[in-house]
């Protein structure tokens, strides 16, 4: 992490204090950990006192997309009527969907029912039922900063087994969450998730993980959900990223659909469900941006 900060400079992360009382401390502690074989963030991922307004901003249009289109979540909607709903909100809010022609992607939102895993495409030919359990994957661009979280719906009667499958989902997510703290590693987050998932029976999918957000939609680090404790990049005050496992009732094993090339499902067809929520770690823990 090279600088051109002298040390009475002001900090770089727009805090207002000097940099030799600001930033210098923690290169120091970085660089420490790097010498000793780590993997440690460049400068250019830890975010700005104003970057992080901005990201703050777009996240909570993102968060009150998602409480907008609960109420439109029900048996017989298409999902094509909730892209259209996702995508009028959206601008009504200032914002930009992210996903939209996103390196081709074709729609405002995804929409994952059942045995997609993630990047279920919504179409006017997919209709909610009965007993489905939905994921709706939210990512919004607002002033030029990017936001993402998901949620899990349940449509009319879900049986036990789904149920248990999304509670146990958000639990994982809760649970990585709760590892994030500034010096700890994302290997932490992982074997936390991971744990808890093999604990009740499922398995956790290793292809797709959690990303970096904020500048840009996807940023580094990558965030692996079977990763273990103590490994992986360097938790440091001003990183943000998302945490979001995909928890499959079956095998973890996934399958790509050869026809989009977008639509992820899991290979022995049972159920997957996801949550995504986006921290922020701070020089004492972490923030929740999105839900």
């Amino acid at each position: 992490m090279s600088d051109q900060f002298g040390r009475n400079d002001l900090c770089w992360c727009g805090s207002g204090r000097k940099y030799k009382k600001c930033h210098a401390p923690i290169k120091e502690r970085i660089e420490n950990y790097r010498l000793k074989g780590y993997e440690v963030p460049h400068r250019k991922l830890l975010k700005t006192k104003q970057q992080i307004e901005g990201i703050r901003e777009s996240s909570k249009r993102n968060i009150a997309l998602l409480d907008f289109i609960e109420d439109y979540v029900v048996e017989g909607v298409t999902t094509e009527e909730l892209d259209r709903l996702i995508f009028e909100k959206t601008k009504e809010l200032g914002g930009t969907p992210a996903t939209l022609n996103y390196n081709g992607y074709p729609k405002s939102v995804c929409i994952s029912i059942n045995d997609v895993a993630c990047h279920g495409i919504p179409s006017d030919r997919v209709f909610l039922r009965n007993g489905d359990i939905a994921n709706i994957d939210v990512s919004t661009i607002y002033n030029g900063f990017f936001s993402d979280s998901s949620r899990m719906f349940c449509v009319g009667a879900v049986s036990t087994e789904k149920q248990k499958l999304v509670d146990v989902a958000k639990e994982c997510m809760e649970l990585g969450i709760e590892q994030v703290k500034p010096w700890g590693f994302l290997g932490d987050v992982g074997q936390a998730v991971h744990d808890h998932a093999r604990k009740n029976g499922y398995s956790v999918v290793r292809e797709i993980g959690g990303h970096g957000i904020g500048l840009q939609f996807h940023e580094d680090p990558w965030v692996s959900y079977v990763s273990n404790q103590g490994t992986g990049m360097l938790l440091v005050p001003g990183l943000v990223f998302t945490v979001e496992p995909m928890i499959n009732m079956g095998k973890s094993k996934i399958v790509t659909d050869k026809c989009d090339n977008w639509t992820v499902r899991t290979a022995d067809g049972k159920p997957s469900a996801q949550w995504e929520k986006t921290v922020f770690v701070t020089e004492t823990g972490y923030e929740v941006l999105t839900y």
